[in-house]
């Protein structure tokens, strides 16, 4: 049996059951529901062909290539689905909720499952994922200049109970030109998108949430233009730790890579860290003095760090001052003067 659902209560049904994605490849890669699993009905050289079928010839060809296609490969979609769902329960989406994931869904009934289908499948959940931005929320930004420990501060925000959203790790990037070291591969945009909102999807909006300082555009991946209007009108409290405690943590951070790493790093920005600072910077490098490299840079992600402080239109900007990176007694400072200043 199958039961044609919304994307509310499919979502809400997906925290117990698995979630069927029948889109080509391609597609899932470029963005899918967060856990949801693939069994492609088509390849992605199969959905161009019955596509063009669709639009050269007609609606029937189309149809009958699809059919041709995929029913060799019946055995292969149970086999899939009796390892991902051995309840004989699943729900099942395409693009649009269209033919792919009904058809899918009558195969799985025929072989005793229960089904239900997104109604405007991949394309509602993508409304839905733009739309969670809009909601209100109250957002706090921990602030401070690089090397200042702000994701191990916000990992201890979170172990005190505070509600939190990590851009960096759904991103896979750090944010700077440094940023992607150590990294898994980026997700692509929309993808991003779809994983940034789940995490906010799963927080209490009427309750203060976390976020660090970041640029709109985190490596490839972008912050969303609702969010990225909230951020900037939120409250910033900036942690100000010395700058010698911040170069020991960067060389903690980064000296694990090699000096080729660490050179392409560079010259990343080497249009504004200046033609003689990143001369200096290289030749440290090859010296092995990774405290010097690590001054040097900061001489420009300070200077540029600061500088969108003083451009801000908002100027809630609260410092914290901080004698030690210790991150949890930073995270212990920061909630104290949230409570402290009524921020929510």
């Amino acid at each position: 049996m199958n039961s044609p659902i919304l994307i509310d209560e499919f979502l809400k049904l997906s925290e117990k059951i698995p979630v069927i994605d029948v889109r080509s490849p391609g597609e899932f890669e470029q963005g899918h529901i967060p856990g949801a699993h693939n069994v492609p009905l088509f390849s992605n050289e199969e959905r161009a062909q019955v596509g063009t079928a669709y639009v050269q010839i007609s609606r029937e060809e189309a149809i009958k290539i699809g059919y041709e296609l995929a029913t060799p490969k019946i055995g292969s979609f149970i086999a899939q689905v009796e390892k991902i769902a051995p309840s004989k329960n699943v729900l099942v989406h395409c693009w649009r909720g269209g033919m792919r994931s009904e058809k899918f869904s009558r195969l799985l009934n025929e072989h005793e499952y229960k089904t239900h289908t997104l109604i405007k499948g991949y394309k509602a959940y993508r409304n839905f994922v733009l739309e969670s931005f809009s909601k209100q929320a109250i957002i706090l930004i921990l602030g401070g200049e690089t090397g200042s420990g702000k994701t191990a501060i916000l990992k201890k925000i979170a172990e005190q109970g505070e509600q939190v959203i990590d851009l960096e790790a759904i991103a896979h990037h750090k944010g700077s030109a440094f940023g992607a070291l150590g990294e898994k591969p980026q997700p692509t945009y929309e993808h991003f998108e779809n994983e940034l909102s789940s995490a906010l999807c799963k927080l209490d909006l009427s309750k203060r949430i976390w976020l660090e300082d970041e640029s709109r555009n985190i490596g490839r991946t972008q912050i969303p233009v609702a969010l990225w209007e909230k951020m900037k009108r939120a409250p910033i409290f900036r942690v100000n730790v010395p700058k010698k405690l911040r170069i020991e943590r960067l060389v903690a951070d980064y000296g694990k890579f090699s000096k080729e790493e660490l050179k392409n790093c560079i010259l990343k920005i080497q249009q504004r860290l200046g033609p003689q600072h990143v001369k200096d910077a290289l030749e440290e490098l090859e010296k092995g003095d990774l405290h010097k490299v690590a001054d040097l840079s900061l001489a420009y992600y300070d200077k540029s760090y600061n500088y969108n402080h003083e451009v801000r239109v908002v100027k809630n900007i609260f410092r914290i001052e901080c004698e030690t990176d210790d991150a949890t007694a930073n995270a212990n400072k920061l909630i104290e003067f949230a409570n402290k200043n009524n921020h929510a």
